[in-house]
């Protein structure tokens, strides 16, 4: 009985709808209350839905019931890093390591939290009075995360001069001041504050939309010579292998954004993945397999035992 809610749990977990999962996962603890697994799964599926105090409920019960299992390390960690608790997370990631010391998850981990603990640290250094109320709005890799997971904000990740702006406010948040006049900076701060802007370029989807906007044309010319198509380009046959590559890398990012949709989670993965080995010069691929790591809840280790 207990195996079939597990069962269920993770079909439902897989499927994106994690209240079901929690829901089936509780009564297998119910059937089996000292099974670590149901707790461990049961804490992703806490994560996944952002409920970081309930995933850490679960991951401490998961070490409690198997303190030699790095995977429920692995969940601690997580869920203490969810908390914004950077120092837990590296002490839970650490001492998972010990179990396993080449789990590639827990070493992903860890870099994260010692990154956010990094920035963290550097934040209080360089505005330890800081007055800006919107400060945490721009703490840690939250942010970034946040303007990957909005498609108004997405497509400015691609602008150097945007992501400067943004890197530079990280560091003060009292830059704001700075940039306030720069319509992608109020965008982005409303989506960091969860309220909606018009976007002026925003898009639906995870792709960055290409303009098909008409190019103004002289009103002189002639009617042919303005519907006139461009003659092609001779290109080498090393210019057209890469304009294939790119091609296909783009259509392996329109099949991960479909999965994306659907919450498919490890196919948008595996897709964004095959379009950044084809085209590595792209960086929604990259924005977008994140964005996808964060609705896993911060893991890349989600898979279930």
């Amino acid at each position: 009985m207990a195996d079939e809610a597990k069962a269920k749990g993770n079909a439902a977990f897989y499927s994106g709808d994690y209240t079901t999962a929690i829901k089936h996962f509780s009564d297998a603890i119910a059937l089996a209350p000292t099974n670590h697994v149901l707790f461990s799964n049961r804490s992703a599926a806490y994560a996944s839905l952002q409920k970081y105090d309930d995933a850490l409920n679960d991951a401490k019960k998961t070490v409690e019931l198997k303190p030699d299992w790095s995977k429920g390390y692995s969940r601690l960690g997580a869920a203490h890093l969810g908390l914004t608790q950077y120092k837990d997370a590296i002490v839970a990631y650490k001492k998972g390591l010990d179990f396993d010391p080449n789990n590639e998850a827990l070493k992903s981990g860890l870099a994260d939290a010692e990154s956010a603990a990094a920035a963290s640290s550097s934040r209080s250094r360089a505005a330890p009075q800081s007055p800006n109320p919107f400060a945490d709005s721009f703490a840690g890799p939250e942010m970034w995360a946040k303007l990957t997971a909005d498609p108004s904000t997405r497509p400015y990740l691609l602008q150097p001069d945007f992501v400067k702006m943004m890197q530079e406010i990280q560091k003060n948040p009292n830059n704001l001041n700075l940039y306030l006049k720069d319509q992608r900076v109020m965008q982005a701060l409303g989506a960091l504050l969860n309220v909606k802007f018009r976007a002026p370029n925003g898009g639906e989807d995870m792709d960055i939309p290409e303009t098909d906007e008409k190019k103004p044309t002289s009103a002189n010319a002639p009617v042919e010579e303005r519907s006139r198509e461009p003659e092609p380009m001779d290109v080498s046959e090393e210019e057209r292998e890469a304009k294939e590559k790119k091609a296909q890398a783009l259509k392996e990012k329109e099949l991960g954004n479909a999965a994306y949709k659907k919450k498919d989670f490890e196919t948008a993965i595996a897709h964004y993945t095959k379009a950044i080995e084809l085209y590595d010069e792209d960086i929604s691929f990259i924005t977008n397999r994140a964005a996808v790591y964060l609705e896993m809840g911060k893991v890349s280790n989600s898979s279930f035992a």
